[in-house]
């Protein structure tokens, strides 16, 4: 699967708007081990203003990055932090897209909407979208997290999609799950029985089903290399 999906386009593939051109993305690091993050992580206001800073700082439009990363920030919230170190779900399935609130979010490649969701947990996506692709006889699946409550009107099951077609917008930190804005992108390969929702962290113990069932976005993205990713 892995090398079906690298050579589904030669080409990099928006899911953000695609007049910001990709000479404006910069890589993050947002990973426990990155010393710059001396901030309160728990604040969604903090994040924003690290984030601005970083985009003066690189005079740049949209940070990404994060997939395999472990990452501190998800210690705030008993959603992700109620159990022991080894069932600790602190590993990043994603790729995240930090970029303005209201951005427009579009469907990586064409397909159908398989389901939808907003996930209200503190520190959860907020707003989810899922697409279902069968490309060349391969299905697999997109998740969008992180979405304005805009994106779910208008919005119905089965219904088809194009590439690049706008799906949504980027919601703020009181829809979002308290996040400064981003998108959390994400591949599946077996969504399961989710339905609007699915794992975007893991934990040590379960990290080898996940990285098999969750490929790394990029295989469709292919930004420049990530910053700091956490080989297991």
């Amino acid at each position: 699967m892995t090398e079906f999906l690298k050579n589904i386009s030669q080409q990099p593939l928006h899911v953000i708007d695609e007049s910001i051109p990709f000479e404006q993305y910069i890589p993050i690091s947002i990973a426990a081990s990155n010393k710059e993050l001396t901030f309160d992580i728990s604040s969604s206001k903090e994040w924003e203003v690290y984030l601005e800073n970083y985009f003066s700082k690189h005079k740049k439009t949209v940070a990404f990055g994060g997939y395999l990363e472990v990452r501190d920030i998800y210690s705030r919230s008993e959603h992700f932090n109620k159990l022991s170190e080894e069932n600790q779900r602190n590993i990043h399935l994603g790729i995240d897209l930090w970029c303005n609130a209201e951005t427009d979010i579009l469907a990586v490649l064409e397909g159908e909407i398989h389901s939808f969701k907003n996930n209200t947990n503190y520190g959860d996506y907020g707003p989810t979208i899922i697409i279902k692709h069968s490309i060349r006889g391969n299905e697999f699946y997109s998740l969008y997290g992180h979405l304005s409550l805009e994106s779910l009107e208008n919005i119905s099951v089965g219904k088809k999609v194009r590439q690049g077609e706008k799906i949504g917008t980027l919601g703020d930190n009181s829809v979002n799950g308290d996040y400064a804005p981003h998108l959390h992108f994400q591949l599946i390969i077996d969504i399961e029985d989710y339905y609007g929702d699915y794992p975007g962290v893991t934990s040590k113990k379960t990290l080898d089903f996940y990285k098999q069932n969750c490929p790394n976005p990029n295989l469709l993205l292919k930004l420049p290399d990530e910053m700091n990713i956490n080989k297991f």
